[in-house]
Parts: C-alpha cells; structure tokens; sequence
C-alpha cells in the first residue's frame, strides 16, 4: 500500500499536485534570542533572527531557501523541525499543529521529519561506528525492520554510494563527502516523508557537490521525499528547487517558482543577488553584464531598520519604504514580493517617487566581461607591444654597437703587445 502511494507520488509532478493540504504549513513564524546582561540576568535586547515567516510545503517539491549569512534560514530549518522552540507563529504538519509540542509529544513526527546538518564533521558522533550511527533512529523509534536493522543500514549506506563494508568503520576514516553521504542515509534511514537540508553541499569541493547534489534527487525521485534546501549557492538552488524563497534579515522578501524568479525577479534584493551568478554559457561570449554590489553591511538582528529592512541598502528606496513595512503580496500567479517598487510588476507607491538619501549612494553598477572576452583580449593586447617593438630594435644601431665594444679589447690588446716590445728592445 505504501509502495503505491508513493508511486503516485513520483508520477505527478509538484507543481501540478492538487493537495487538500501541504505536507508543512507555516503561519508567522518568529524566533528571537534574548540577550541578557547584569547579575540578575535582565533582558536588555533580542537577536531577532527569525520574524514573521509565511510560507507553505508542497508533497514532493523541493522549495530552496537563499539568502546572504545571518538571514535566519539555519534557524528557520531548525524551526520547522523543532530542533528549537518558536517564539511564535504556528507549524503545521499534514494538519497537525506541531508548534509547542514536547519531546514525548514529537516523537512520533520524528519519523517523518528528519534534518541534514551543514557541518558533516561535528554532525556525527566520532566515538560511534557508522553502523551505530546510522542504526541509532531504528533504536530511538523502537523499529525493527525486516532482516535486521544491520542489513537494513548495509542496504542504505549502498543507496547513499557507500560499501556495506563501512558498517564498522569511525566518521574520522572518511573523506568530507562521504561524512556527508552518512548524514544522508542516517536522515533517511526511517523513510522520512520530509527532509530539511540545511546547506548540505557548502562544506564539501565543487566535484563532491554535483555528486551530494544528484544523490538527492535520485533518492527524491526513488523515496519521495519532500526537500527543504537551505542554501545560499544560488546556482545549487536553481538546479534542484521547485519553488525558491529568498530571505533578507529574518523575513522571506520573495517567494516564486524557479522559472520566474529567475526570469523575472520582482524583488531589488533578489535582482541583486542573481546579478553575481556567473552563467557558464558559451553563446554569451563576448557579452557584458552588469553587477549590481550592495554597498554596506547587513544591519544588525538586534536593532533591524524600520519600514523595508532592506531600504538601507536598496536603490529604490522612498519614503514608505522607510517609514511602512511592506507585506508579501502575491503580485503574480504564484509569484509573492513584498516590496514598495518592485521591479518586473506595477508599482506598489507610484505616488512616492522621492528617493532617500541613502538610495542614491546604495549601489555600484560595474560591468562585468567573461572570461572567454578577457582570453580574447588578452593575445591582442600582448601582439601590440611586439609589433612595436619589432621597428625600435630595427631603428636603433644595436647590432652595430656590439661589435665597436667587442673591438675594444682586441685595441687594448694590441697596444699592450707593442708596449712590451718596446720594453724587450730598451733592455737590450
């Protein structure tokens, strides 16, 4: 039964499911960290990491999560996995609100909802074979699978790209890639309908990336598993996302299919980050583009800007954006952006067309050449200088000055030979 409806899974893609309800539903969602200083202890401030998150899950999609360091996408995916408490807003899981429920409470979600850590080095206990660690949610859960929970985890470090023979083997014998292979086969080792990857690819080289990268959707395709990528490599993202939502400063600033986004970012922030991806395209050669550098830091969680949080560094920014916070708004079919002046959409503030001070110094635009340009330029800038070259060395009499100086020591020479026969004939 459960092999049937997990083909129907696989057969219908998740843009097209019809879902009564999403697999995770989030409903403003907040996490702020407090900071507490003085002998008592007394709160003074608060890390708002995460603050006011709206979003929803598809069954079998993949919605990526980008956004620069320090945004809250790590505690956003720990969040919804109730690794840490919410402050507030509501998590749902096919309909069950899952928010403050304990550890007693959570265990039977644990089966379900499982997380792929970041760091494959601290994320696995180094005392512990891999064969207990991969068998240790079996043991937590109280399963005991078919032909014993060592085959079964024989079977999965197989599926991963792993030898069954490993089995005894300690996390510090393996390379990056293959730690990262074991966080994988132990995330999935229950048979998880969601899995939240929080940057599963940002530790490990380029070539062990495309490999992590595929793994996970071969097993998506073959499980049917339901992705949440965290990320802020935006081509890993454009490769295996459905759905991706950018993040700026706790808040989900935009939120659209793959396709639009890239095509059509509404967002200032969102244009700016798809501005510094290099696209590998022969066709674009010898064409210029532009980058678009944000000037400035990202503010601080603890004291965020009023209004658009992103206003101190946008170049569009008025008035409204920093006095009004706007909402997000679903400005497209499935297109979402919460933003004063978007970009590829009709403006949201027409009547506010006066730019802040800070807007008309929050960029700098440089135009950016391939490298198959630069290659070009290079043999052309290198033959001028020897062309030239090629007329002095003719106009100048070098060839002409080597021989007087090489005939300077036969002179000398010559001079010394008679100085010495006039010496012989004065002594005889």
């Amino acid at each position: 039964m459960n092999d049937d409806v997990k083909g129907q899974e696989m057969t219908i893609p998740a843009q097209t499911q019809s879902s009564p309800e999403p697999l995770l539903k989030v409903d403003g969602l907040v996490k702020h960290f407090p900071i507490k200083k003085g002998l008592l202890q007394r709160q003074v401030a608060a890390v708002q990491a995460v603050d006011g998150l709206t979003f929803d899950v598809r069954p079998g999609e993949t919605l990526g999560v980008v956004g620069e360091s320090g945004c809250g996408k790590s505690t956003m995916g720990r969040l919804i996995t109730r690794l840490l408490e919410p402050t507030g807003g509501r998590v749902e899981f096919e309909g069950t609100d899952i928010t403050h429920l304990g550890t007693g409470g959570m265990r039977p979600f644990r089966r379900d909802v499982q997380m792929i850590f970041q760091d494959p080095y601290s994320s696995l206990n180094p005392r512990h074979t891999i064969g207990t660690i991969v068998g240790a949610p079996f043991k937590l859960q109280g399963v005991k699978p078919e032909g014993g929970v060592k085959k079964t985890v024989q079977e999965m470090l197989e599926r991963v790209g792993l030898n069954p023979e490993h089995y005894n083997r300690y996390p510090h014998e393996f390379s990056g890639g293959q730690r990262q292979r074991i966080g994988i086969a132990r995330a999935l080792a229950l048979r998880p309908k969601l899995v939240v990857a929080d940057e599963p690819v940002s530790a490990l080289d380029v070539s062990i990336q495309a490999q992590v990268v595929n793994l996970l959707d071969d097993l998506q395709d073959e499980l049917g598993l339901t992705y949440v990528i965290i990320a802020h490599d935006l081509s890993v993202i454009r490769h295996v996302s459905d759905r991706i939502a950018v993040m700026y400063l706790g808040k989900i600033v935009e939120l659209a299919d793959r396709k639009d986004l890239y095509s059509t970012p509404m967002h200032p922030y969102t244009k700016a980050l798809l501005s510094a991806v290099p696209v590998p395209d022969p066709k674009r050669r010898g064409v210029k583009s532009e980058r678009i550098l944000l000037r400035g830091d990202v503010p601080s969680p603890i004291d965020p800007p009023s209004g658009c949080r992103f206003h101190t560094r946008c170049w569009k920014a008025t008035e409204i954006c920093k006095t009004k916070e706007p909402p997000l708004l679903a400005l497209a079919s499935g297109h979402q952006v919460a933003c004063h002046h978007p970009e590829n959409a009709e403006d949201q503030a027409p009547e506010d067309t006066k730019l802040l001070s800070v807007a008309k110094e929050a960029i700098e635009v440089v135009s950016v050449v391939s490298k198959a340009e630069e290659s070009a330029e290079e043999p052309e800038a290198t033959a001028k200088p020897k062309a030239a070259a090629k007329p002095e060395a003719a106009a100048k009499p070098e060839a002409a000055a080597k021989p007087e100086a090489a005939e300077e020591p036969e002179v000398a020479a010559s001079k010394g030979e008679a100085s010495k026969e006039k010496g012989q004939k004065s002594t005889d």
